[in-house]
């Protein structure tokens, strides 16, 4: 007991010292971070506040502008090409027509007869009916014949010989294209000229000799 209480009072002011040293430590983080929050906030004048804020308005306003035109320009294109579906279903007509012909024409029992004439003729109106209504509607029939051959508008099913055609020249239509609009509704299935192989063999023979 007399130990204890024979304490050093240096000693025990030195503890406490110490420990307010501690705590200052502890304190100082907490205050330096509240300082620099107050100074940032400070930074921000009004000025840059309203800077700010008309940034965001303009940002705000140029994503609505391009919303605004990918919505019109949705909106003409279903109006422009909404039945599109509709219409490339709508070519079978025309072509199971063109077929008909094709059927009558070959059939030896109706040649020459006057029931194949008339029903050619019929098949004929009905046919340029159906083209003049297409075309009241935007889709126009794919010009292939006596052309160069395009991968956007022709799909070519096979190669004639024909010396007297610049290779590639679309000498035969097997079923008809048509556009709707800018838009190729079907491509034509055509064929196209090449030179022949007698010639070919030819060239590469005169050409082996030079």
């Amino acid at each position: 007991m007399e130990e204890d209480q024979n304490i050093n009072p240096e000693s025990q002011n030195e503890e406490i010292g110490q420990a307010g040293m501690e705590d200052k430590i502890q304190e100082e983080p907490e205050n330096s971070t509240k300082k620099n929050a107050e100074v940032e906030v400070k930074e921000l004048t009004p000025e840059d506040k309203i800077k700010d804020l008309e940034d965001k308005v303009a940002r705000t306003f140029a994503e609505m502008e391009n919303q605004r035109r990918r919505f019109e320009k949705e909106k003409e294109d279903a109006f422009d090409y909404g039945g599109f579906s509709f219409a490339k279903e709508a070519l079978n007509l025309i072509d199971n027509l063109e077929r008909s012909k094709q059927i009558l024409e070959s059939d030896e029992a109706l040649k020459d007869t006057e029931v194949l004439k008339k029903t050619l003729e019929h098949f004929e109106i009905i046919n340029k009916d159906m083209v003049s209504i297409f075309s009241k509607n935007g889709i126009t029939p794919v010009i292939s014949i006596g052309k160069k051959l395009d991968p956007n508008l022709h799909q070519a099913m096979m190669e004639i010989d024909d010396d007297q055609k610049e290779p590639g020249t679309i000498i035969q239509e097997i079923q008809k294209g048509f556009m709707m609009k800018d838009r190729l509704l079907r491509p034509a299935l055509v064929g196209v000229s090449k030179k022949t192989k007698i010639k070919d063999d030819k060239k590469s023979e005169e050409n082996k000799e030079n």
